[in-house]
């Protein structure tokens, strides 16, 4: 039972990574600007160069394959680690399908970039940013951390989503309102990754002497 908790921990801590690492990589190849404020996470996995979106800027991500790559493994890893890392429970079960259908999502994203089906692409971004966060609130009486904080961070993601799509930066930028919307949901797949991996190694040495206590 630990080594599978252990296997959800390292996916679900491997999900928040990579989300930011790959953002940071793959921004950084661009020639062109590129502004947290102004340029939508997207953008970075759009295919084409050209101009987009509403309010129009223009976009060219030379490693768009790296992170729509990164998007469809974020999905892969939050998938693993939601059936394998979450506790069990009425509470932690609801969690898990939320999570998953996140999961979904990223995968979605990363297959169907903006520019090249962006109904499909939508729909996978709506299933992170409003099942994703969902799914953190839903995981307080099961998280290893404080339970305050996925609830929070989830309260402050929903938010964030509505400010986005009704085009309020605050100050943000429209774009800089999206990642505040989902930023906080890989900081806790981080989080949580890192608290399930180490209640997981504390009890495996235990399960191996028990094992040896049998034999």
């Amino acid at each position: 039972m630990n080594r599978s908790r252990l296997l959800g921990g390292l996916a679900l801590a491997a999900a928040g990574t990579a989300f930011f690492a790959g953002q940071l990589v793959v921004q950084s190849a661009w020639t062109t600007s590129f502004s947290w404020a102004d340029n939508n996470i997207s953008d970075l996995g759009m295919v084409s160069c050209r101009t987009w979106g509403d309010p129009a800027r223009y976009v060219c991500s030379p490693w768009h394959a790296v992170m729509n790559a990164v998007f469809v493994a974020n999905g892969v890893l939050i998938g693993i680690g939601a059936v394998f890392g979450l506790r069990g429970g009425g509470r932690g079960r609801v969690a898990r399908y939320l999570l998953l259908a996140a999961a979904i999502g990223c995968c979605l994203v990363g297959i169907a970039p903006a520019d090249v089906d962006e109904n499909l692409h939508v729909l996978g971004a709506a299933l992170v940013f409003l099942l994703g966060n969902v799914g953190m609130i839903a995981a307080w009486s099961v998280t290893r951390g404080p339970r305050w904080l996925p609830v929070l961070f989830g309260v402050v993601g929903l938010v964030a989503t509505g400010l986005h799509l009704s085009k309020h930066g605050l100050g943000l930028g429209v774009a800089g309102m999206e990642r505040l919307a989902v930023f906080p949901l890989f900081v806790w797949f981080l989080v949580e990754g890192a608290l399930i991996v180490r209640a997981a190694r504390r009890r495996i040495p235990s399960e191996r002497a028990d094992a040896a206590g049998v034999a």
